[in-house]
């Protein structure tokens, strides 16, 4: 065997090998789960000229003319995929009903504890799902990969009523300004963030999973809004696990008017954040203009639920080579 403190230590794997076989075992596991009950593995591009259009989420710009090496092509952008969210709904548009993907997705400038910029996504949509359903199937995996006893789900309302101590619909701006250290004039999601980070996703699923539902409104992304009591609510669903975000879940929006609206919406944020406007039109909107079945969608970070699972202290314990040793 070589004495490696000859040599930069940087060719080996932040990951040991224990770690390894475990990462290959879960997903082995992972793939068991959906293929049982009837899902089909897909895989859809890296590269594309749709990307998802979040305020928060932010693609790798590349250039076309770089794939083509036609000087036409010059300008016109391509994406490594944040999430391959829009593909896989264009899958369902063509009649496929179960699908799930593990795979590599690219996030620009995310870092740290539980962030790389490359990573491995474990998506998954299924025809005739509403948010309750996505939630079960989403439940039912966690107890089964990391075998704990049953999810515990609380609403986004209730998750800031105990561990806040406030009401997030009723709440003035003062109070919520008293929180989370910004200007009252702020938009209320940017307070709701600000706490939700500092007061709120520390104390989730400490010991046992949770599952947070019903997001406000305005933080829809993709997920239908149902109107409650005259309260308006995103059907949308996380999952944390020690703190942690895990995965994130809509019922699935279907009106390719209120996409274009949603986009037009998060581009002038963006622009408003100094950023770079992205797609409004895709394919995924034609998608929807031909016709997106009702369904339910789920994406998790297989490193994470690897970290977690492993009690790992970073997520570059679970990843072989991260950004600095890529």
């Amino acid at each position: 065997m070589s004495d490696v403190s000859k040599f930069s230590s940087d060719f080996q794997s932040t990951a040991s090998i224990e770690i390894l076989q475990q990462r290959a075992g879960l997903l082995r596991r992972l793939r068991t789960f959906f293929d049982e009950r009837g899902f089909i593995e897909v895989e859809t591009p890296l590269l594309s000229s749709d990307t998802v259009v979040d305020r928060h989420v932010h693609p790798i710009p590349v250039d076309r003319s770089l794939v083509t090496g036609a000087q036409s092509d010059e300008g016109r952008t391509l994406y490594l995929q944040t999430s391959p969210e829009f593909a896989m709904k264009r899958l369902l548009a063509c009649g496929v009903k179960s699908i799930y993907q593990i795979g590599k997705a690219f996030r620009q400038g995310e870092s740290g504890r539980s962030h790389n910029p490359e990573f491995t996504m474990l998506e998954w949509y299924r025809v005739g799902d509403d948010m309750a359903a996505g939630m079960k199937l989403l439940a039912e995996l966690v107890e089964s990969i990391l075998e704990t006893s049953p999810v515990k789900c609380m609403s986004y309302r209730e998750a800031f009523l105990e561990f806040a101590g406030i009401d997030v619909v009723e709440a003035e701006p003062a109070r919520l300004s008293e929180l989370s250290d910004l200007s009252p004039e702020v938009i209320r999601d940017e307070h709701l963030n600000i706490i939700l980070a500092k007061e709120v996703e520390p104390k989730l699923g400490q010991e046992l999973p949770v599952l947070l539902y019903d997001y406000p409104a305005t933080q829809a992304a993709l997920a239908k809004i149902r109107i409650d009591r005259g309260v308006a609510y995103a059907e949308r669903f996380e999952l944390y696990f020690k703190g942690v975000e895990l995965a994130n879940g809509y019922h699935e929006l279907l009106d390719p008017d209120e996409l274009e609206l949603r986009n037009e919406e998060v581009n002038r944020q963006r622009i408003s954040d100094g950023r770079q406007p992205l797609p409004s039109s895709s394919r995924l909107l034609s998608a929807m203009q031909f016709g997106l079945p009702s369904c339910a969608g789920v994406a998790m970070g297989v490193d994470r639920l690897l970290m977690l699972d492993q009690n790992l202290s970073s997520i570059d314990e679970a990843l072989a080579f991260p950004f600095d040793r890529a």
